[in-house]
Order: structure tokens, then sequence, then C-alpha cells
């Protein structure tokens, strides 16, 4: 006689999801922050002009955006899984173009290379999404803030790979810039595998069936990890459409996720704009390579570090009180990087550390207060809406940063920032009625 299946544990097997997540999330987290770290200096060298500085990482930035609309529509019709895997493909397809564009000295091949690498942050950005997929209300903001924090420790170390990059480079005859988008090839790679091998059930297909299930209870009585999975992947369902128009019909009906988006959008704009031209005002300054990547990491390591904490905040107070924090520490850190002077300081440390932190606030906040506020069926479509306009407020951030550091310079671009950062905190403080469909 063959044993009955061992019936779904929900907690256990969300636990092996984060974990798996939180394994990619750290080799895709050096694919990225390696190449970001030096983006903006690589753009000024192959360009010939400070005016151009911005464009590389504008390009990631709106790559990041624009290539979350085939990423999420593979998630709605697939699984998380097989969305991950896709904004990885493309982003090691992007590094390797990066690369050869600073061999051959193509400026254009450049803009593109980056603009498929921004495929990592798609990538990254969904991973968080995938640890809200079975996570009880109780505790999302907490499974979502351990995934982002789990960026943290290949985010720091990627920027300060710069000087390894640079001894990598001219060993292998490479220009000195491009050596950190060797680590981002290998990152990119190892994180793909790892979502491939270990992300077992697809927690997005596991969640719709146990959603579908909750009406059938003899069928939740007996179901499995695995079969759950083969349910939904066996289902063919309108629902399952994860176009950025699906996520526009739900978004006007849905004032609670209209409000998640706002914040989410406005706290990226402030960061980019802030943090892709703080290496050019550190150049200024004569400031060594490895200071700037080291400013970088810090600031990066606000970015993800806290989030924890960040995530029990929005667990225990809600997310509106969080991102009303978040926009008055943006405010804060925008402020005080306009006080900063060129080159390497103590005060423009500070100001991108908690640049970081204020970011941290509005993503983890929005991005609980969206997923709780739509339906598994709706998430892959109001969850890649989100990341569309977070990536396209920041590439408008960089292309205007651009424009304004080269006319105004870094003060204006900064004290512009705080700004926006006031106007993220009068979102985040705005009542909205209750949304219609809330996930249990």
């Amino acid at each position: 006689m063959v044993a009955a299946p061992e019936t779904l544990d929900r907690a256990a097997l969300q636990c092996k999801v984060v974990r798996s997540l939180v394994f990619s999330q750290i080799l895709g987290g050096v694919g990225m922050a390696s190449g970001i770290a030096v983006g903006a200096l690589l753009a000024e060298d192959l360009s010939g002009t400070e005016a151009l500085a911005g464009l590389g990482t504008t390009s990631q930035v709106l790559g990041a955006a624009l290539l979350t609309i085939p990423v999420a529509r593979a998630t709605a019709a697939r699984g998380r899984r097989v969305g991950l895997r896709l904004g990885l493909s493309i982003a090691f397809v992007g590094a390797a173009l990066v690369l050869a564009a600073a061999v051959v000295r193509s400026f254009p091949l450049f803009v593109v290379g980056m603009f498929l690498f921004g495929g990592g942050t798609t990538a990254n950005n969904q991973t968080r999404y995938a640890a809200a997929d079975l996570a009880s209300p109780a505790h999302r903001g907490r499974d979502l803030s351990i995934v982002v924090w789990a960026t943290t420790i290949g985010s720091v170390a990627g920027p300060n790979l710069v000087g390894p990059g640079k001894a990598l480079a001219h060993a292998v005859g490479l220009p000195e810039l491009v050596g950190t988008f060797v680590f981002s090839l290998v990152g990119f790679a190892l994180a793909w595998a790892v979502v491939h091998r270990l992300l077992r059930p697809d927690p997005l297909l596991t969640a719709r069936a146990l959603e579908a299930a909750e009406h059938e209870p003899a069928r939740t009585a007996s179901l499995t990890a695995q079969t759950a999975e083969d349910a939904a992947a066996a289902e063919i369902l309108v629902d399952h459409d994860g176009s950025m128009r699906r996520g526009l019909a739900v978004v006007r009906a849905n004032p609670r996720a209209f409000q998640a988006m706002v914040v989410m959008a406005l706290g990226h704009l402030v960061m980019v704009s802030v943090m892709v031209m703080t290496p050019i005002h550190m150049q200024h300054g004569h400031a060594e390579l490895e200071v700037i990547g080291f400013v970088i990491s810090m600031h990066i390591l606000g970015m993800y570090a806290l989030s924890p904490l960040v995530g029990a905040a929005v667990d225990r107070w809600g997310p509106a009180p969080v991102a009303v924090s978040g926009g008055v520490v943006l405010t804060l850190a925008a402020l005080l990087a306009s006080r900063s002077q060129e080159g390497w300081s103590g005060l423009l440390l500070v100001a991108l550390f908690l640049l970081g932190v204020g970011w941290s606030c509005t993503l983890v906040s929005g991005s609980t207060l969206l997923t709780s506020s739509v339906t598994t069926q709706e998430r892959p479509a109001t969850q890649g809406l989100a990341d569309v306009l977070m990536g396209l407020a920041g590439a408008a951030g960089g292309v205007v940063a651009g424009v304004v550091i080269g006319s105004l310079g870094y003060s204006a671009l900064a004290t512009g920032a705080a700004v926006v950062g006031v106007v993220v905190l009068v979102v985040g403080a705005a009542r909205t009625r209750n949304a219609e469909a809330l996930v249990s």
C-alpha cells in the first residue's frame, strides 16, 4: 500500500521559498551592484562628455522598467520561476554587451547593454513579490523585507569589487572600468541556477491553487505542494493576464493600490536622481575610485540592511506610517546632500546612507500595501505595472539629474529631490477608502 503524500504545510513551504529567494538575491545583488558602481564613469569615458554621464545608468533604469512588461506576462502565464529566469538571462546578455562595448569603444552599444543589464533589477524587484505570495497577512511585510535585506550582502560587496575588478581588467587586457562587469556575469549566472534548481514548487502557482482550493475543503485537506503547483499550471484562465492594461484596470478601481504605486515611484525617483550623480560630484573633488565605490556601497547598505526592521514596522503599524517616515528620511537625506562639498565628505556619506534608508521605507511599505490590496490573480499585472512606473520614474530622474548637474550643479539637484521627498510624505499620509479585495 502506497503511503498518502504529505499534505501541504504552507508555513514550511514559505520558509523554503524565502530561503531560496534569499540565496538568489545575494547573487543577483552582486551582479547588479558591481556594474552600477561604475556605470556613470564608464558612460563619461566612452561618450567623452560629462553631459552623457548619467545616460548609462538611466538606460539601465529604463531597461529595468520596460523589461518588467515581458517578465510580468511570463510570470502571470507560467509562474515566478519562469519570470525570474527571464530577467536574469536578459541581464547576463546585457553585461556581456557592456564588456564588448568597452573593448570596441562603442557608446551606443554600451547604452544597449545597460538597457538589457536592467533585467537584473527587474528580476531582483520581482523577487520581493515572490516572497509575499505564500506569506500570511500578519508576516507579509517581514517576509518581503527579508528578501529585500538579502540584497545587502551582494549589493554592498558589489561596489567594493571595483578595486579587484580593476586588477582583473589589467590582468586579462580589458579596460579598467569594465572589470567589475565580469563579476556581474558570474552573479547573474549563479542566481539563475538557484532559481531554476531551488525555487520549487513555484510560490505564485501554489498560491493560486490554494486560493482556488479554499472553496473545496476536501481538496484542500489532501493538497500537496507539488500537486498545488501542477494544478495551477494546468489551468487556463483569463485572469492569468499579466498585461499592463490589466494592471491599469485594477489600479483605477483600487485607490490603495494606486497610493502604493505612487509612493514607490516617487521614492525611487528621489533615490536614483541623487545617487546616479553622486560619483560625478565626488570625482569633481578628485575622490579616488575606491572611495567612490565605498560611498555607493554604504548607500546600498542603507537601502537594504535595515529592511527587516522596516518590514516589522509595516506589520505592526501598517504601511502608511512607514511610507510617511520614508518621505521624511528622503527629504532629510537630499537636503544633507545639497550641503555637501565636492569629493569625499562625511556629510555626503551620511546623506547617501539615509537616502537608501528612506528608499527602503517607501519600497517595503508600498510593496506590502500593493500586495495586500489585490487578489492573487491580479498580482502579476499590478506588481508589474508598479515596477514599470517605478523604473520610469527613476529613468526620468536620471535624465533630469544629468541636465541639472550640468547647468545648475549637484546642490540644486539634491534640493529639487528634497521637494519630491515632501510629496512622498504627503501621498503616504493620504487616506483612501478600503480596497474591495483584500488578500487573506
